[in-house]
C-alpha cells in the first residue's frame, strides 16, 4: 500500500513539473524517494527515476551544480541497474550535455552529446527522435561557437535520417532545410542559401499553407539573402510578401510583422531613401509602442533609429524631440545610470553641440556618470 502512495507522489510531481510548478513537484519527488529508498532500495529504477526528475528540476531552476551532482547519481545508478546503453541511461548523459551547454562549457556539452548519440543510434536507431534531438543540439553547439561547417555535417545526418523516418514534406525535415538554408546565408553562400531556403518555402507552402508563420519565416529569409546580394527591389518584393502575410496570420502589431518592417528599413536605408525609411520607422514605431508599450527596449530602438536618420539630414529638432522621449523611456524602464540611458544621454548631448546649443548640452552633461578609472 504504501508503494502505492509514493508511485502516486511521484506521479503528481511530474504533473506538476510539467506544468513548470517546480517548488511542489519537488517536495512530491522528495518525499517520493525517501519512501522508495526504503522500500526498494537505492538502486531500483524506481528510486533512480525519481532522481534523474530531481535533477532536471534543478536544471531549469538554473542550479547547473545541484543538477550535475543528480545527474551523475542517476547515471551512475542506470549505468549499474539498467546498462550503459539502455535507454534512461542515455537519456541521463543527454541531459548532463545539456547542462553543460547551460553552462557554456561547450567542449564538454559535445563530448557527452556525442556519447548520447553514439548510444541512441546503437540502442534506438540513426531515425528514432531521441537520436535526431541529439543530433539537433550538437548542431546548435557548432553553431555557437561559428563552426558552421560541423553544424552543416551534423544537419545532414539529421536530415538523412528525418528523410527516412518522417518523409520529405514532413514539418520536422522542413525545419532542418530551413535551418540549412540558414548557416549557408551565414556563411554567405547566397546561392546555396537561396536553393535551401526555396525547397523549405515549397515544402512549407504545401505542408504548412502559404500563410503559416513558419512559411512566412522562410519568404522573410530570402528576402534578407536577396538584400544582402544588394538585390534590392527583389528584397522589397519579397518583404513585402511576408508583411502581407504576417499581417493577416498574426496581426500588423505582431512582434514577427514589426521585425519584417524593420528588415525592409535597412532595404531603404541602403538605398538612401531615407523619406521611406522615416516612414517605415514611423509605422514600426507605433506598432511596438501600441503590443511591446513604450519603455520597451524594441520600442526604444526604432526611436533610436529615427534619431540618427533626423540627425544624419540635420533635422535637429526632430531629432532632439525623438531623442529626449528615448531618453524619458529608458531612465523609466531602466533607470538614470544605466549604460543604455547613459547612451542615449551622451547621444543628446552630442545632437546640441551638433546644433550650437551649448547651454543646453552642458546642462545636459551634468546628469552623465564621470567613466570608471
Amino acid at each position: 500500500m504504501r508503494n502505492w502512495a509514493y508511485m502516486l507522489g511521484s506521479v503528481f510531481g511530474s504533473v506538476f513539473r510539467r506544468h513548470g510548478r517546480y517548488k511542489q513537484a519537488m517536495e512530491l519527488h522528495e518525499q517520493a524517494l525517501a519512501g522508495y529508498e526504503k522500500a526498494l532500495g537505492v538502486d531500483h529504477p524506481a528510486t533512480l527515476s525519481t532522481v534523474y526528475n530531481m535533477a532536471w528540476i534543478f536544471g531549469r531552476q538554473r542550479q547547473y551544480e545541484k543538477a550535475l551532482e543528480w545527474y551523475e547519481r542517476a547515471l551512475a545508478g542506470r549505468e549499474k541497474a539498467l546498462g550503459i546503453d539502455h535507454p534512461d541511461t542515455l537519456r541521463t548523459v543527454y541531459n548532463m550535455a545539456w547542462i553543460f551547454g547551460s553552462q557554456r562549457q561547450y567542449e564538454k556539452a559535445l563530448e557527452w552529446y556525442e556519447r548520447a548519440f553514439a548510444g541512441f543510434e546503437k540502442a534506438l536507431g540513426i531515425d528514432h527522435p531521441d537520436t535526431l534531438r541529439t543530433v539537433h543540439n550538437i548542431v546548435l553547439i557548432f553553431d555557437s561557437q561559428g563552426q558552421y561547417e560541423k553544424a552543416l555535417e551534423w544537419y545532414e545526418r539529421a536530415l538523412a535520417g528525418k528523410e527516412k523516418a518522417l518523409g520529405v514534406d514532413h514539418p520536422d525535415t522542413l525545419s532542418t532545410v530551413y535551418n540549412m538554408a540558414w548557416i549557408f546565408g551565414r556563411q554567405g553562400q547566397y546561392e546555396k542559401a537561396l536553393e535551401w531556403y526555396e525547397r523549405a518555402l515549397a515544402g512549407r507552402e504545401k505542408a504548412l499553407g502559404i500563410d503559416h508563420p513558419d512559411t512566412l519565416r522562410t519568404v522573410n529569409n530570402m528576402a534578407w539573402i536577396f538584400g544582402s546580394q544588394g538585390q534590392y527591389e527583389k528584397a522589397l518584393e519579397w518583404y513585402e510578401r511576408a508583411i502581407a502575410g504576417k499581417e493577416k496570420a498574426l496581426g500588423i502589431d505582431h512582434p514577427d510583422t514589426l521585425r519584417t518592417v524593420h528588415n525592409m528599413v535597412l532595404i531603404f536605408d541602403s538605398q538612401g531613401q531615407y523619406e521611406k525609411v522615416l516612414e517605415w520607422y514611423e509605422r514600426a514605431f507605433a506598432g511596438f509602442e501600441k503590443a511591446l508599450g513604450i519603455d520597451h527596449p524594441g520600442t526604444l530602438r526604432t526611436v533610436n533609429n529615427m534619431v540618427l536618420i533626423f540627425g544624419s539630414q540635420g533635422q535637429y529638432e526632430k531629432a532632439l524631440e525623438w531623442y529626449q522621449q528615448a531618453l524619458a523611456g529608458r531612465e523609466k524602464a531602466l533607470g538614470v545610470n544605466h549604460p543604455d540611458t547613459q547612451n542615449t544621454l551622451r547621444g543628446l548631448v552630442k545632437l546640441h553641440e551638433s546644433a550650437g546649443q551649448t547651454e543646453q548640452a552642458q546642462s545636459l552633461q551634468a546628469r552623465l556618470k564621470s567613466p570608471r578609472n
